[in-house]
């Protein structure tokens, strides 16, 4: 039997996503669930929580991970061989439920979902008390069984819009819920020197069709970088520094993803304040 949506009853719900966009940019923080372990992560994103996210995403762990540069690959090896699965990154999203309320996305790939079972992973999600869920290998054209299925369940998929997306930009906007996920380049993840897609043009587009939240990802990883960001989206996503950090420091990395989270923070911050 479905549960129920979390708004039943509540004709003013606002999800945790939306609230934490209500709060000013959001530092968006990724890292791979067990890598090193998974009680490490759940301490990783503790830090990443002190040092100011606002959002945190949590990678499945996969063998295929087709979107994700060395950084993300070696991470999502390092958790396989550790032994992390799914049912554990559900189990942590239900540990840290108990101590946050910041929101909590799932970044997979859409084979754990369909091995899963559809209806099953989003009640699962539900349960653990998941925000929502980006599938980078999920056309927007297939998305709709998917995205069904997690709207029973109050999960926001999370849409991606590329430099390549061009004249469909709109239509993905448009349909877009939680909030909308910009890639900044072309290619897989990893840090950029330097990002010289036409942002401003994509993001025209998507404040033609829609009003809700968009954060910049793939490639950001300095202070500057972030703030450039941050003057022009509502959040800036950073994956592949943050795994990076995690692999050089390995079960000690704590402060530093601290460090690291905080400095980025700051620098979005005071982007406001520099125009």
């Amino acid at each position: 039997m479905p549960l129920p949506l979390p708004h039943t009853g509540e004709e003013k719900y606002m999800s945790r996503i939306a609230k934490a966009f209500q709060n000013g940019k959001v530092f968006i923080g990724f890292l791979t669930g067990g890598d090193p372990s998974m009680a490490k992560t759940k301490e990783f994103v503790q830090a990443m929580i002190k040092g100011g996210a606002g959002i945190i995403e949590i990678g499945i762990p996969f063998s295929d991970p087709i979107a994700e540069g060395p950084e993300i690959q070696g991470a999502n090896i390092r958790a396989l061989r550790g032994g992390g699965t799914l049912d554990m990154c559900f189990t942590l999203v239900e540990d840290l439920r108990k101590e946050t309320d910041v929101p909590l996305v799932f970044l997979t790939y859409f084979n754990p979902v369909f091995n899963y079972g559809c209806e099953a992973f989003f009640q699962r999600a539900a349960r653990a008390g998941l925000d929502g869920i980006i599938i980078p290998d999920l056309p927007f054209e297939e998305q709709a069984p998917v995205r069904e299925a997690a709207g029973i369940y109050g999960i926001d998929i999370i849409s991606l819009i590329a430099p390549t997306s061009d004249t469909r930009i709109k239509e993905i906007a448009a349909a877009a819920s939680g909030f909308i996920y910009v890639v900044s380049s072309m290619g897989v993840t990893g840090t950029r020197a330097d990002i010289t897609t036409d942002l401003d043009s994509i993001v025209k587009s998507i404040r033609q069709v829609t009003a809700i939240p968009f954060a910049i990802g793939f490639g950001i990883h300095t202070p500057a970088q972030a703030a450039q960001m941050a003057r022009i989206a509502d959040g800036v996503i950073v994956g592949s520094a943050i795994v990076k950090i995690i692999a050089e420091h390995g079960e000690s990395a704590g402060p530093y993803v601290y460090e690291y989270v905080k400095r980025m923070n700051e620098a979005i911050t005071l982007s406001l304040h520099t125009g």
